[in-house]
């Protein structure tokens, strides 16, 4: 089923997002108003796993949140989604790997946003020689931690609810299932 659009007006638009009011028909044949957030770029998120089976994280601050921990993540900026994932992964965590798998795909906030995303597991994982980011450059970012943790740990923090951001624990799950750790 979809929702007739009878017309729709952006009502905000930067860089990265357009907000838009559509005038719809709703599922039950009632017309309404409904805000809508298309993100400009699809993103990317980045599980990142070492050979130790430790899982790359960052600990940022958000604006909208505060203090969170995330997988590494961002926007492609128009660019392909592999390249952008190598690019965040580099900037995030000063990290490079060799190996990378498209792992899957997810939209976030379906009930107001249209914003496709890309899950990739990276691995072969080494440090960034001195071409990597700055320190100067993950605090741009709002970065103040890169940790390495086991496996086990990154499913407690999150059962324990230490990560809540949602992509990060629908990328989680994405590696899981390809690293073949449910039944």
């Amino acid at each position: 089923m979809t929702w007739p659009t009878a017309s729709s007006s952006t009502v905000y638009e930067n860089p990265w997002i357009r907000v838009t009011e559509d005038q719809v028909t709703r599922p039950d044949g009632s017309d309404g108003i409904y805000g809508v957030v298309e993100v400009r770029n699809e993103a990317v998120f980045v599980v990142a796993m070492t050979d130790a089976d430790e899982v790359l994280l960052v600990t940022l601050d958000r604006h909208t949140v505060g203090t969170t921990i995330e997988v590494p993540a961002g926007g492609t900026d128009g660019e392909d989604a592999l390249l952008a994932a190598q690019r965040e992964l580099l900037e995030e965590t000063g990290h490079a790997a060799t190996e990378w798998r498209r792992i899957g795909t997810m939209t976030a906030l379906n009930g107001i946003c249209r914003a496709p995303e890309v899950v990739y597991l990276a691995t072969g994982l080494s440090v960034a020689g001195d071409d990597g980011p700055s320190a100067e450059h993950r605090a741009e970012e709002g970065i103040s931690r890169v940790s390495a943790v086991p496996w086990g740990d990154v499913m407690r923090m999150v059962a324990d609810g230490a990560i809540t951001d949602g992509e990060t624990v629908a990328a989680l799950l994405y590696a899981a299932i390809a690293l073949g750790r449910v039944a």
